[in-house]
């Protein structure tokens, strides 16, 4: 019956659909959020925490049962089975649109703790979501420029130690931890300003990666590479609410982070060095890994 709805008339049920979610969910973490930073016991904490993290995976869980009535999206996914809700992750992806997010949380949900984005230290300070962020636990990074720093030196490192301290509660819970190290949604005109020597990715940001690996280094144990492809083209979140999207192909591979990838990036010039070489064939590889979706998919059509 849904079916032979015009697009534009599914696409405001399923927008209205995704806001009540939101809203019924949005209540309770932010009332929990105030309890538990009115009550800081370390007991108390890690009970709010777990609640929190419970509403906010069946946020999720119910974004899902959306999809799949209005959308009817495929996914072509692999690689999921190498992956458990009791290990510590970094999630590294390419970034081509607000759709990348939705298609993240929904393959990802209930294979890993839930994903959790690095945030800028100052959106702590946003109004209730902010405090909600905080409550679920979202890694907030404080990092001074080199200018500062030139003027304060006294503050070199500080920037980190105070992250590390931050991430000190995911020591015994473990944690997914999300980054788009491209910095910004795909589109060929960014790319061709850019000049990237990558066909289908924007230049990668070393800095943000570096630090997240420094700062969490003796926690994350593995880093999960996804990669994203749209067979009919990059989609408006407005397109996948109409149900315009209708495959999507998902490749997930996992490696070990090693000791290599973990040290003083903005003072080491030797692993700087290292990093950058590092980070540089991870995305050629990725590259390449579009490419074959691209043609997979094709294949899939053909048949």
């Amino acid at each position: 019956m849904l079916n032979l709805l015009p697009a534009p008339f599914l696409g405001l049920l399923s927008f209205i659909f995704y806001a009540l979610n939101t809203i019924f969910w949005v209540v309770p973490i932010v009332i929990f959020s105030l309890f538990k930073a009115l009550i800081p016991l370390n007991f108390s904490q890690k009970i709010f925490s777990y609640l929190l993290d419970l509403m906010a995976s069946n946020w999720v869980a119910i974004n899902t049962i959306n999809q799949k009535l209005f959308t009817k999206v495929k996914l072509h996914v692999t690689g999921l089975e190498e992956l458990s809700t009791k290990d510590w992750y970094l999630v590294l992806a390419n970034h081509q649109s607000w759709v990348d997010i939705i298609v993240l949380q929904r393959i990802l949900h209930g294979k890993i703790p839930f994903l959790k984005f690095f945030l800028k230290r100052e959106l702590l300070y946003v109004p209730i979501l902010g405090l909600a962020w905080w409550a679920l636990d979202f890694p907030f990074m404080k990092r001074y420029s080199q200018s500062f720093l030139k003027k304060n030196p006294h503050l070199r490192g500080k920037d980190l130690e105070t992250t590390r301290k931050a991430c000190e509660k995911f020591k015994h819970k473990p944690v997914s931890v999300m980054s788009f190290i491209e910095g910004t949604r795909f589109t060929q005109a960014k790319h061709d300003k850019q000049n990237s020597p990558f066909n289908h990715l924007l230049k990668p940001k070393a800095g943000g990666v570096a630090f997240v690996l420094d700062a969490m280094g003796e926690y994350l144990t593995t880093i999960v590479d996804v990669t994203i492809y749209y067979p009919d083209g990059i989609p408006s979140f407005w397109d996948f609410l109409c149900g315009r999207v209708k495959d999507v192909y998902i490749e997930i591979n996992t490696f070990d982070i090693n000791s290599e990838l973990s040290g003083d990036y903005m003072n080491d010039r030797a692993h700087k060095i290292v990093f950058q070489k590092w980070l540089t064939q991870f995305w050629h590889e990725k590259d390449a890994r579009l490419l074959n979706l691209k043609k997979n998919s094709s294949s899939d059509i053909d048949k």
